[in-house]
C-alpha cells in the first residue's frame, strides 16, 4: 500500500534499532556523521506542542488578533521574530493510506515513527503493535504526561501512549491509559471513566486511585494537588469549552485553560531527577475548524499560544529541554479576505470578533428545524452583537430545515451555512469543513533541534529525533 509520502528518510525504525546511530543521522540525509565533528546534542526532556487542525491562516489571524486588542505579537511568530527558535521549517503529514490525514494516523506517525491507515492508533493494518513514545520514554526512567483540551482519550494524546485499531473506541483507551499508566493527564472525558457514565458500570477512577494517582476534577484541586507524585485531572463530561464560552459562561469558571494546566504539568514533571516526556494539545482549534467558527478557533489558538508560552519559558531557563511545536495538519483553511475598496473594510470587519461573547456551536446548540426567524436573530445577535438580516436568517432557517442546496454538497449543513452568513459580517471565509493535505509550521527550540537540518521533513522523523535525544534507542 502507497504511503503518500515525499521521497523516504533512507533509515527505517528497524534500521534504526539495529545501528544504534539514530544519534548521529541528520534527518533528510541519511548521512552518518564522522568521529570528528560534533555529536548532535542529548536533553533530559521533551516538550511537545500540537495546534490540532491549524492551518497557515488560523496562526496569522491568532497574530493579527493579539497585536490589534492586546497590543502584542503571538508567542509563536514572536519567537520566528526574536529568533527563540533555532528550528524552522514544513512537515509532510500524510497517513499511509491518504494524502490527508486524521489526527490518530498524524499523532502516531509521532508516537511511534511510522506511517498508519487513518482511524488507526499506533497499529499496522495487518494488526502490528508498534510501541508508543510514552511507554518507550517510561521504559528509559522518564516521567511522562499528556495535556489536553479534548478528551484525554482522544485522537491526539492516544498517539503518545495507545494501540488500538479505532480510534473511537474510547471506553477501551481509557482502560488502556490505566495500563500505561502516564504519570499526569490533565484533560476532558469524565464520560469514559465515570461508572455512572460507562456502559459497563466500571469505576476506572477507583482503579487510578489504587495505582496512587490523585483524582481532581476543577482548577483549585489541581492547582492543590500539583505535586502529586501521579497526578489525573478530568474537568469536563467530554471536551473542555471553547476559550470564548469559557470566559463567558460562569458554568465553566471550575475548568482550567490550557495554559494553567500545562504549567501544573512541568512544575510537576520538572521534579524528577531522570527527565520527563510531556506533549500538549489544543485540540479545539480542530473541532473549530470543522464547525467554520471564527471565535472558536481565533480564541483557542491563543489560548495555545499561552500555552507555548509557558513552555518556552521553561525550556530557555531550564537549558536541557528540546521543545517542539507544530500542528497535525490543516483543517478548512480559514482565510481573513479583502473586502472593501482597496481591502480596507477587512480591519474593521476583523475586530468584530473582539465583540463575539458565544461561539458558532453554542448558537447552533439552541436552534433546530422549529426555529422561527426572531429566534435565529436573536440568539445570533446575543452571541455576536452583529445584527442578522432577516434575508440572513432565511437562509440558516432552511438550512436547519434540511431544504438549502450549494453546488458543494458539504456546505449544506447548518454550520457552513452559518459561517458563510458569518463573513459577510467578519471577512472570514472556509475551504470547506475537513483537514487539508497542507504542510505544516515545524518550530525547534533546546538540545536535539539541531537534528532538523533540513527545511522539509516527513513526520515520522520526529519519533526518531525524540528518541534519539532522550538516548532512548535501547527501549524502542
Amino acid at each position: 500500500m502507497s504511503d503518500n509520502s515525499s521521497p523516504k528518510n533512507p533509515f527505517s525504525r528497524r534500521d534504526f534499532l539495529k545501528t544504534g546511530a539514530l544519534s548521529a543521522l541528520f534527518v533528510g540525509s541519511g548521512a552518518l556523521i564522522s568521529s570528528c565533528e560534533t555529536k548532535p546534542k542529548t536533553a533530559k526532556n521533551i516538550i511537545f506542542l500540537v495546534s490540532d487542525g491549524m492551518s497557515q491562516g488560523t496562526l496569522s489571524m491568532a497574530d493579527h488578533m493579539m497585536r490589534r486588542q492586546f497590543g502584542r505579537p503571538s508567542v509563536w511568530i514572536s519567537g520566528y521574530e526574536q529568533n527563540r527558535f533555532d528550528y524552522r521549517g514544513l512537515m509532510d503529514m500524510a497517513s499511509l493510506d491518504s494524502l490527508v490525514t486524521d489526527s490518530a494516523s498524524s499523532a502516531s506517525s509521532w508516537g511511534c515513527g511510522q506511517r498508519i491507515n487513518n482511524g488507526a492508533v499506533n497499529m499496522t493494518p495487518d494488526g502490528e503493535k508498534l510501541k508508543p513514545i510514552c511507554s518507550i520514554a517510561k521504559d528509559g526512567g522518564k516521567k511522562t504526561g499528556l495535556v489536553t483540551t479534548t478528551r484525554i482519550t482522544h485522537a491526539t494524546p492516544s498517539g503518545f501512549s495507545i494501540n488500538m485499531d479505532e480510534r473511537w473506541k474510547e471506553n477501551e483507551i481509557a482502560e488502556q491509559h490505566l495500563e500505561r499508566q502516564v504519570d499526569v493527564l490533565l484533560g476532558g472525558g469524565n464520560a469514559f471513566f465515570a461508572p455512572d457514565q460507562r456502559e459497563d458500570n466500571h469505576d476506572l477512577y477507583a482503579d487510578f486511585e489504587d495505582l496512587g494517582y490523585k483524582l481532581v476534577q476543577n482548577k483549585t484541586d489541581m492547582e492543590r494537588n500539583a505535586f502529586s507524585d501521579r497526578l489525573m485531572g478530568i474537568f469536563t463530561d467530554h471536551h473542555l469549552p471553547y476559550t470564548v464560552d469559557h470566559k463567558n459562561m460562569d458554568e465553566h469558571n471550575h475548568v482550567p485553560t490550557l495554559a494553567e494546566m500545562a504549567d501544573v504539568a512541568i512544575r510537576n514533571l520538572s521534579r524528577h531527577d531522570g527527565g520527563f516526556l510531556l506533549q500538549i494539545e489544543g485540540g479545539r482549534v480542530d473541532h473549530a475548524a470543522h464547525g467554520n467558527c471564527p471565535s472558536g478557533l481565533i480564541y483557542d489558538q491563543i489560548a495555545f499560544d499561552e500555552a507555548l508560552g509557558v513552555a518556552m519559558d521553561f525550556a530557555e531557563k531550564d537549558g536541557d529541554t528540546l521543545l517542539i511545536v507544530t500542528t497535525d495538519h490543516g483543517n478548512a483553511n480559514p482565510g481573513l479576505n479583502g473586502i472593501g475598496s482597496g481591502y480596507r473594510d477587512s480591519n474593521k470587519m476583523f475586530d468584530r470578533l473582539q465583540n463575539f461573547e458565544r461561539t458558532n456551536s453554542w448558537i447552533l446548540s439552541g436552534l433546530d428545524d422549529t426555529s422561527n426567524i426572531s429566534a435565529i436573530r436573536e440568539r445570533y445577535e446575543f452571541a455576536t452583537k452583529i445584527e442578522m438580516s432577516r434575508e440572513e436568517a432565511q437562509i440558516l432557517q432552511q438550512s436547519l430545515r434540511g431544504t438549502y442546496q450549494t453546488a458543494y454538497r458539504t456546505r449544506n449543513r447548518p454550520s457552513a451555512v452559518l459561517s458563510a452568513i458569518q463573513a459577510n459580517h467578519v471577512a472570514i471565509n472556509w475551504v470547506g469543513s475537513m483537514h487539508t493535505s497542507d504542510y505544516v509550521e515545524l518550530a525547534a527550540m533546546g538540545p536535539g533541534s539541531e537534528r532538523l537540518t533540513q527545511p522539509f521533513v516527513r513526520n515520522t522523523d520526529i519519533f526518531d529525533i525524540m528518541v534519539a535525544t532522550l538516548g532512548l534507542e535501547e527501549y524502542v
